[in-house]
């Protein structure tokens, strides 16, 4: 099968053996990936030998032994495996049924959704309270959706311009400096500063955790999501008795050998939201019209022209966020501009 990797500081298109099927699995053929810009040019610039991608739709081939929630040729959404390749085998509580109103592929950015999801969870709040989101790329773009849907009132901070109407599309606002956040968060006088920060930039070697406890109420929250730096003032924390927490990908069950590879699920009794659970909820969202994920879609490329791709994401970031890979299907009349117009 053909794959894409990060090998020695450039992506490459390579041939792999095709996986062998095995019990709590399942073996998915590609239909759609999409590229988490951030994190995968950070892990091609970083990484000897890297496996990129962690999102991605398809068809079911073939199902272990213990699989009984998905079937041979059922549409699925697949999380936590390298997911530019041509044929994935998935932990089954990684792999959730598509539902009829959702397109395979705003379904492959399921584990962006679950990964959204369980960073507002580990927000902890409450209908009608203010959050802040700095870093508006695509994880932080459907944060803000989703957030925005649950009625929390929603403010980004974004230096890219294109980011930030894209926010204001949905009716949240967009902040292009901290002098406008800060204008933003004072105006509202009930809530005295936002109730939780999210942190979804990718820069180990920038903190804004002081950024971010300056703009909290008393007592508020920050989450970080992005790969961000997390040195902070332990004085501006002391004052507000504000608190740091870090979100742990796509939730409970995330590098759990017990929950992936052996396939044992979480009581729900006790475990509310498993990943799986949240890849589900996410769908649900889409599928109720809740959140828009086909205008996040900016470009589209064969899996063959991803190299190229993550070049010109390179080049001009600015021109790209929502990037899905295809696989052995014509770029239909209409869709996103490929790489060529980036």
């Amino acid at each position: 099968m053909r794959a894409v990797k990060g090998i020695n500081g450039s992506a490459q298109v390579l041939e792999l053996p095709n996986p062998e099927m095995i019990p709590q699995f399942v073996k998915v053929k590609t239909e759609y990936s999409v590229v988490s810009v951030g994190t995968e040019l950070m892990m091609i610039t970083n990484n000897g030998d890297a496996n990129l991608g962690y999102s991605a739709s398809g068809i079911v081939m073939e199902v272990g032994e213990g699989v009984t929630h998905v079937v041979p040729g059922q549409r699925v959404a697949c999380y936590g495996v390298p997911a530019h390749r041509e044929l994935l085998l998935v932990p089954k509580h990684l792999v959730v049924p598509v539902p009829d109103g959702v397109t395979q592929q705003e379904a492959a950015f399921v584990g962006i959704g679950a990964i959204a999801i369980h960073a507002l969870r580990q927000a902890k709040l409450s209908f009608g309270e203010t959050i802040i989101i700095a870093g508006l790329g695509i994880l932080g773009q459907v944060i803000a959706r989703i957030a925005h849907a649950a009625s929390y009132k929603v403010i980004g901070l974004e230096l890219m311009e294109e980011r930030c109407r894209m926010l204001e599309a949905i009716g949240a606002i967009a902040c292009r400096n901290q002098d406008e956040l800060q204008k933003a968060v004072e105006s509202d006088q009930a809530c005295k500063g936002a109730d939780a920060v999210m942190l979804c930039a990718s820069n180990r070697k920038f903190s804004m955790i002081d950024d971010a406890i300056g703009w909290l109420r008393d007592r508020g929250r920050v989450v970080i999501v992005g790969d961000t730096g997390t040195e902070f003032d332990r004085d501006l924390l002391f004052m507000k008795e504000a608190s740091v927490h870090i979100s742990r990908a796509g939730g409970p069950g995330r590098y759990e050998e017990t929950y992936e590879q052996q396939g044992v699920d979480y009581p729900i009794g006790y475990v509310r939201w498993t990943e799986g659970r949240n890849m589900g909820e996410f769908l649900r969202l889409i599928d109720g019209h809740k959140i828009d994920i086909q205008s996040l879609i900016t470009n589209e490329c064969a899996l063959d022209e991803l190299p190229i791709m993550y070049q010109s994401c390179f080049e001009k970031p600015q021109k790209s966020l929502g990037i899905v890979v295809r696989y052995d299907q014509p770029n239909p009349a209409g869709a996103a501009d490929s790489f060529d117009n980036l």
